[in-house]
């Protein structure tokens, strides 16, 4: 068709620096189109500027976006309407004020205009309402806007976020008396913290169809938000009570699209897959070498097994992962549903694989005593830790023994005295090798800057009935914080492997902050006494943040300044381009070692096994280069998805397990200080909120040093308090709380 032909050629013409605006009719004669084709020309110019690719001038010349001060981007929405578009080019974030949005909603891809912004008193546009949780109509206040950064309006919603999502919540009913009668309005209030508006939904139908005021349901959006209508749409599923675990559950998995069951085409192909018997033709054996695992008590899915010899002054580290690709065929009903997927999701209680059982904890896991296909990677270290090759081979392992962190890190601390000395005897020595090469490797990512929060992970632990009985933060040894390294070394290999050969990769990139978050950050890290000299350098290095970190630690401040470090950082992500990883201080990094939980470490296995076998050029080039856009494109997506279930369900089941415990006190720290009111962390790593207005006086929010004062009382991150816990509202899984 016309529009696949010439769309990418006419918007790389005008995105050129030389172009000047041109009429269709000059641009025709410019790229030579065939006179029986230029009125399909015309309509293909029209679609174009509709879509909000092209713009057009007055005068009708064609023009990019950029040149008349159109933005195209992601639009964040927030509670209060207001909100933020993050260029799709990159550069600062634009502010929206609420009347500009054009009633977009969060995740809508929208066009900007850059506008000059001026400062405005608060006032309420009686115009537009917003239905409350109580049922009233009130009107939509509109925040003054900060004093910093660009501001646009959206002048065009290129896609709705919502077309394809459907909105989780629970199911509210008001009788609203209209002449003299009363009539029924129904409405989904939105998990979705960032949807400012309620859904609404005809009240007969909800009833005919079962739904009951007080259940969690998921409702379809049939009409978007405008002058003239309302956010409204129908329910199509209904959860249950919004009081039960089952209902949240259940709709915390559908509001982030994770797949909980696999076809019957998947789990028949992966089941014939796994039968495949082991063959070492065209294999490097390494059955006799000292290779093993190690990982949680509880882990199906060993992906990772690792060896080490000592060659002179140097270290031959051997990093072997499972070779999913030689049971999950690229194109293949089993690769599409992983593709689909993107990542393996752990929850509390379960974990939904990316790959069926019989691959993922079958055929591709690592146990130990059995013979695995592997794609090994070989770091050849020297004294100091610094990668001196990196070799891959297509290989066949056989674990000598199915290690357990617990029992590894009670070994390094006692040695052949420990209780497990036995059932490791065979790896004693290598295991001794190992945590030396360890403490080299931490000592040099220590030196090059490498950025290691001080934050705590949750510990849920369940009783019989699958309720949660206690909650600690996680404890990680020198047995964990080994194989992170080893890891890490190899993933760094493989990058920096395949860039050499130019061939292409799944890059997991970590840009640097974004220059307002990194002025928010100094002025914060320099209120609390911290020297921020080696932020303001020329070049900013990771060992700034690395600096700032150790100071912290000395001053007893490194839970607070990595709590707002981690809000100053950018997200990592995949990317098919070459680019360095921040945090890690890495300048090529990859992920090679969890093909059986990731699909990107999948996609950098094929193009791996593709070089070893001489099938890296041509036509299968092109598609794996092709291939690894997608792969990466997706895979970012997919990882949002299931960070933000793992992180919800997490929550469902903090909330279970405080809400036996209201009215009880409990010591905790300020963890994050915002314009509406307090976040405390209690030790156990769970967190509420103290609202502003539960606070006596009227306090007053510093947004630079992260404080709220009033008088002589000022609260601050870090600091300790005593509460009383409020409520534990199961269904929108927060916990209030005050201060004692």
């Amino acid at each position: 068709m016309l529009s696949e032909k010439y769309a990418e050629s006419i918007i790389e013409i005008i995105e050129d620096p030389e172009y000047r605006p041109l009429h269709p009719s000059d641009l025709i004669a410019l790229m030579e189109i065939p006179e029986e084709e230029s009125e399909e020309f015309f309509s293909l110019i029209q679609k174009l500027a509709s879509d909000g690719k092209i713009a057009l001038t007055k005068k009708g010349k064609i023009t990019s976006l950029g040149s008349v001060g159109i933005v195209s981007g992601s639009y964040r929405g927030t509670t209060k309407h207001f909100g933020f578009v993050t260029p799709d080019n990159g550069g600062e974030d634009i502010f929206i004020p609420a009347a500009k949005t054009l009633f977009a909603l969060d995740g809508d891809k929208v066009l900007v205009r850059i506008t000059e912004h001026q400062s405005r008193d608060k006032h309420f546009d009686t115009r537009k309402l917003k239905r409350s949780k109580g049922g009233k109509l009130v009107p939509i206040p509109e925040e003054k806007r900060r004093d910093k950064g660009p501001e646009g309006e959206i002048v065009k919603i290129n896609e709705r976020y919502l077309a394809k999502n459907n909105v989780v919540g629970v199911y509210y009913e008001i009788d609203e008396k209209r002449g003299r009668k009363y009539h029924t309005v129904g409405w989904v209030e939105p998990d979705r913290k960032k949807l400012p508006y309620s859904v609404f939904i005809d009240a007969r139908a909800a009833r005919d169809a079962g739904v009951s005021v007080g259940d969690k349901v998921e409702a379809r959006v049939t009409k978007f938000p405008s002058e003239k209508d309302e956010l409204s749409g129908e329910i199509i599923a209904n959860f249950g009570d919004s009081e039960t675990k089952s209902a949240n559950y259940a709709a915390i998995l559908a509001e982030n699209g994770i797949e909980t069951e696999f076809s019957e085409e998947v789990l028949e192909e992966a089941q014939k897959a796994s039968e495949l018997p082991i063959k070492t033709e065209g294999r490097l054996d390494l059955r006799d070498k000292i290779i093993f695992t190690i990982d949680g008590a509880d882990a199906k899915d060993l992906d990772d097994a690792i060896s080490l010899e000592k060659v002179g002054e140097n270290y031959r580290l051997g990093v072997h992962i499972a070779d999913v690709s030689e049971y999950v065929r690229f194109g293949s009903a089993t690769d599409k549903c992983a593709l689909s997927r993107g990542t393996s999701v752990y929850f509390t209680d379960k974990v939904i694989p990316m790959l069926p059982r019989s691959l993922s904890n079958g055929s591709c896991s690592l146990g130990g005593g059995l013979d695995r296909y592997a794609l090994s990677a070989f770091m050849t270290l020297d004294k100091n830790g610094k990668i001196l090759e990196t070799e891959l081979a297509e290989t066949v392992i056989r674990s000598k023994v199915r290690g357990v962190y617990s029992e590894i890190n009670d070994i390094f601390e006692k040695g052949k005295n420990s209780e497990f000395a036995e059932k490791y005897s065979e790896v004693l020595e290598t295991l001794s090798e190992m945590h030396s090469l360890y403490k080299i490797l931490k000592k040099r990512s220590e030196e090059r800057g490498s950025v290691e929060l001080d934050t705590e992970e949750a510990v849920i632990l369940l009783g019989k009935n699958g309720e949660p009985v206690d909650i600690v933060a996680r404890e990680r040894g020198d047995g964990e914080k080994m194989i992170e390294q080893f890891m890490l070394c190899a993933n760094e290999g493989v990058a920096t492997f395949l860039t050499d050969l130019s061939l292409p990769c799944v890059y997991r990139v970590h840009e640097s902050p974004a220059p307002e978050k990194l002025q928010s950050f100094a002025s914060f890290a320099l209120g609390i006494g911290l020297d921020i000299k080696p932020l303001r350098a020329k070049t900013l290095y990771p060992s700034a943040f690395a600096a700032l970190l150790e100071e912290s630690r000395e001053k007893g401040l490194s839970a607070v300044l990595s709590g707002v470090m981690l809000r100053a950082m950018m997200k990592a992500k995949y990317s098919a381009q070459p680019a360095p990883h921040f945090g890690l201080a890495i300048d090529l990094y990859c992920h090679f070692t969890s093909p059986i939980r990731r699909y990107p470490d999948l996609t950098v296995h094929r193009i791996v096994k593709a070089m070893l076998r001489g099938e890296a050029h041509g036509s299968n080039l092109t598609r794996l280069t092709t291939f690894a856009g997608e792969s990466a494109a997706r895979s970012s997506e997919n990882e949002l998805k299931a960070l933000s279930a793992e992180r919800e369900i997490d929550d469902l089941y903090k909330v279970i397990y405080m809400s036996d415990k209201v009215g009880e006190e409990f010591e905790g720290v300020i963890s994050s200080v915002t314009s509406f009111g307090l976040f405390i962390q209690l030790p156990n790593t769970i967190e509420g909120l103290v609202p502003l207005e539960s606070m006596d006086g009227r306090f007053t929010f510093d947004e630079k040093h992260f404080t709220l004062s009033f008088g002589r009382t000022s609260y601050c991150l870090g600091q300790t308090v005593r509460v009383k816990i409020i409520s534990a509202d199961i269904p929108s899984r927060r916990i209030s709380m005050e201060l004692v």
